[in-house]
């Protein structure tokens, strides 16, 4: 038979309230970060607001003594040498005033009675779902019996952002069972489920910390400490796990016999729901306990596919057949948007890999691999010989020659042309070239070869017109070569032969 009188309290939902109102004290730390941007004195957007405030309001806690709080000026100078970590280069008068921003946000002195508001919805005892107004303060200002301001944190700041945001997990199920031993020891069945509720929430806690390493595992092995971290959390968390499912199976069966020999409906539904919320907690701690026994399989197994793994490939894009062809098919107005697109990704910064520590120190202590005394065998090369290509032929050489041989003669270079076309027609060409040589004739040069004379070249007034070739007329002569040094050996030899004969 179904308890109408327990319909309203299974639609209640304290817990959701509690968190609701929970999560309220966290969005003045959250709107310090949003806002920080305003202000106008400084570039606050190297500061963590949130964590400065949370900071300030440690400091104020431990400050504060049962009667009395924390002075503004220990408070602020605790909180700017945390701010000054944050941004060490700015200067002093800036952290200072950080400081004293944050903590007039939290103490809230733009409000009249200084308090935060935050609506929260909540189910009253006949079902009908109502918003409410949650007013809390997060650090407060008094007055002692002299007269003089002290600062206090609130409840809602100790239990919420002292408190249950720096909670470690597993000693909080423990602690949770405990209470919900007693409280089921006692017939309080209403906080008793409140309490499995929580602890239901911390084995769903536990598990997602379990997860998220081994899907770190199946993402990158090394990124994972395989070596004492997770080897040590799951140790712990195999023993956290036996012990917690002896001590939920025996809360379980208790409660299975209180359901059982309950004679009130509302107490028999409410044992009823602490075991189903027990047993899930059980199975639940099971499917952690397998999870937990094949992990170090998981690590082995990914560590082999992993390291054996193929660099991923990706497929190539046509160029001619995805990107060319439709193209020239559209109009330039409609083709240059995603061209554009394409060559700015395609040209795009080319993330290499780097080596980790692990696979580094290996590969600089691998010893290096001993050298051949020899290189190899050489291959013997197919050569062509390549054929000289000349311009000019032999013959053409000492017609030319004989043409610029003028010991005793001065010629024009036009005369020597039109003679040259007259031998050969591919002649005047070779004539011209020497001539130019012979503009700057290279005597030094000659002298080593042991040339006896050198062709001269030099400016003609007259204009050059014929067989092709316009410019400036030359006047050509050659000229004899002497070494001084042998003339002048030459010269005391005679001497002293003439003397000696006489």
């Amino acid at each position: 038979m179904r308890d109408e009188t327990w319909e309203p309290a299974v639609t209640v939902d304290e817990g959701l309230s509690r968190r609701a109102k929970a999560l309220a004290c966290t969005v003045p730390l959250h709107e310090l970060d949003a806002h920080k941007g305003k202000i106008e004195w400084a570039e606050a957007k190297a500061y963590l607001m949130a964590e400065i405030a949370l900071h300030t309001i440690d400091q104020v806690a431990i400050a504060m003594d049962f009667d009395t709080g924390a002075s503004h000026q220990h408070v602020l100078e605790r909180v700017q040498r945390f701010v000054a970590r944050q941004a060490p280069e700015r200067s002093t008068q800036e952290h200072a005033r950080v400081a004293v921003w944050v903590l007039d946000s939290l103490i809230n002195l733009g409000d009249v009675d200084r308090s935060f508001r935050r609506p929260y919805g909540a189910v009253d005892s006949e079902g009908v779902y109502s918003v409410h107004t949650f007013d809390f303060k997060l650090i407060e200002e008094r007055r002692d019996d002299a007269g003089s301001l002290y600062l206090r944190a609130s409840d809602e700041a100790l239990n919420v952002l002292v408190g249950a945001l720096d909670t470690d997990v597993e000693s909080a199920q423990v602690a949770a069972e405990v209470k919900l031993d007693n409280l089921i020891r006692r017939g309080r069945l209403a906080d008793a489920k409140l309490v499995a509720e929580q602890a239901r929430i911390r084995t769903i806690q536990y598990g997602e910390m379990i997860r998220v390493q081994l899907d770190a595992t199946r993402r990158n092995v090394q990124a994972v400490d395989w070596r004492e971290k997770v080897p040590n959390l799951l140790d712990d968390a195999l023993n956290h796990v036996e012990e917690r499912v002896k001590a939920e199976r025996a809360i379980a069966k208790y409660m299975a016999k209180a359901r059982d020999e309950a004679e009130e409906p509302v107490r028999k539904s409410r044992a009823a729901e602490l075991v189903d919320i027990v047993e899930d907690c059980v199975r639940r701690h099971i499917k952690l306990q397998t999870h937990l026994m094949g992990a170090r399989d998981l690590f082995r197994e990914q560590q082999d596919r992993q390291q054996f793994s193929d660099v991923p490939q990706r497929q190539t894009i046509d160029l001619y057949g995805h990107l060319l062809m439709p193209a020239l098919g559209l109009p330039v107005a409609d083709v240059s948007g995603p061209l554009g697109r394409y060559f700015t990704e395609s040209v795009g910064p080319v993330v290499r890999d780097l080596p980790d520590l692990s696979t580094l120190v290996p590969l600089l202590l691998h010893p290096a691999p001993e050298r051949s005394l020899f290189a190899g065998e050489v291959p013997d090369l197919d050569l062509e010989k390549l054929e000289e290509q000349r311009r000019f032929t032999d013959r053409q050489w000492e017609q030319a020659n004989a043409l610029l041989d003028l010991p005793d003669e001065v010629r024009t270079l036009s005369d020597l042309l039109d003679e040259a076309a007259t031998v050969d027609p591919e002649l005047p060409e070779l004539v011209a070239l020497l001539a130019l040589h012979a503009y700057g004739p290279q005597t030094g040069t000659a002298l080593r070869r042991g040339d006896d004379q050198v062709l001269l070249a030099v400016h003609a007034s007259d204009r050059l017109d014929t067989q092709g070739f316009e410019g400036d007329d030359l006047l050509l002569t050659t000229a004899r070569l002497v070494d001084r040094a042998t003339d002048d050996h030459l010269t005391r030899t005679a001497q002293t032969t003439v003397g000696d004969n006489r």
